[in-house]
């Protein structure tokens, strides 16, 4: 399902974009923005796959958001949809997925959406990559690889098979960035990946989980989330 944001400072071309929108099977939920900084605070308070926006609105335009979030670092897709057949270059120059004329029709949405729904697939797919600084050298890892996170003061330290890495990432932000690849706050010194799991230990008063030899701390604030997550993967019969 794709969780969309539809801008336009004109209430019904909201209201219109949003109806059609939700006709599509393949949308989830639909978040409504009369003006660019609507768009934006969705932006922060939703997990957004894409953007439906009107070019010309008042203070920020439908370009000004496609610059703020092309610093994202997995920015969502935007389309736009709008009367203005002269802002397509500029549109595309920002990476705009597609680019939409009203009055919009249900087929030519359709199709909007179709390409939406195929870069959700490839990023998917994709491995996210992490940037980290090592002795002055820029270094790639996958996220995938990071087993669990340490935190240390304002820095975050990523935690492989074979290596560890310092970020100047608080655990906090890493917490909420990352929660939809998997991976759990058990501590509040502590980030997992569920899926790097060895074993768990429940004993009174005491919890801990075991990753790759390593046995961490579960805290009692932590428990209950960890017992809903692994209730949720153990195998039943049907």
């Amino acid at each position: 399902m794709i969780n969309v944001v539809v801008a336009d400072d004109e209430l019904p071309a909201v209201e219109e974009l949003a109806y059609l929108l939700s006709l599509d099977s393949r949308i989830g939920k639909i978040h409504r923005a009369s003006s660019g900084a609507e768009a934006l605070k969705a932006l922060e308070e939703h997990e957004v796959d894409a953007l439906f926006l009107d070019i010309h609105m008042p203070a920020l335009s439908g370009l000004d958001i496609a610059r703020v979030i092309s610093r994202f670092t997995r920015p969502p897709a935007v389309v736009f949809v709008t009367a203005d057949e002269d802002q397509a270059l500029e549109a595309f120059e920002l990476a705009a997925l597609d680019y939409v004329l009203k009055p919009v029709r249900p087929e030519r949405l359709a199709e909007s959406v179709r390409r939406i729904c195929e870069l959700a697939e490839e990023e998917t797919a994709k491995p996210e990559v992490v940037t980290v600084d090592q002795g002055g050298i820029t270094k790639m890892i996958r996220r995938d690889e990071i087993r669990y996170v340490q935190a240390q003061g304002d820095y975050a330290r990523l935690h492989t098979k074979d290596a560890s890495y310092l970020i100047r990432v608080p655990l906090n932000d890493l917490e909420q960035q990352w929660a939809s690849a998997g991976y759990i706050r058990i501590h509040r010194s502590y980030l997992v990946s569920m899926d790097k799991i060895d074993t768990v230990k429940l004993a009174t008063g005491k919890a801990a989980v075991m990753i790759g030899g390593t046995e961490l701390p579960v805290s009692r604030r932590a428990l209950p989330y960890l017992r809903e997550r692994l209730a949720a993967n153990r195998v039943r019969p049907l």
